[in-house]
């Protein structure tokens, strides 16, 4: 018989980088987790993807134990990490502060295909450019 699931829990955490402080330790304390337990499961799983913040969907159960999938960096951070920028531009239509490739632009839709809701390479290259425009980036 299947456990039941009493909560999901969605965090952004840092690779490689989880530990018992605010925000993991609150959200999983107050659902009963060994929050140790998942920050080592966590930053063993994680500790080669650099230093992206992970998406990580956590399920619990009612006996207190978890389960924990990661998802890919945002694209947001892959884009600017392409483009060796810090930050998105204050007005994208009118400054633009960097250009990708479509080299680049291909080998972040590689990264990230298995999680954008399409299958297409074509239409996922579509969404990826289309938030490096929203940042202020070129896509050349």
């Amino acid at each position: 018989m299947a456990k039941k699931v009493v909560g999901e829990l969605k965090l952004q955490i840092s690779a490689g980088k989880a530990n018992p402080s605010p925000p993991i330790g609150p959200a999983l304390g107050q659902r009963g987790v060994n929050i140790m337990e998942f920050c080592k499961a966590f930053n063993e799983k994680t500790k080669d993807m650099g230093d992206f913040k992970i998406p990580t969907v956590i399920t619990i159960y009612q006996d207190k134990s978890f389960t924990f999938i990661t998802k890919k960096p945002p694209v947001t951070d892959l884009i600017k990490k392409a483009a060796g920028i810090t930050k998105g531009s204050d007005n994208p239509l009118k400054n633009k502060i960097g250009k990708i490739t479509q080299k680049q632009l291909e080998d972040i839709v590689n990264v990230k295909l298995e999680d954008l809701n399409t299958t297409d390479m074509e239409e996922a290259k579509k969404i990826v450019a289309g938030s490096a425009r929203s940042m202020g980036i070129e896509v050349e």
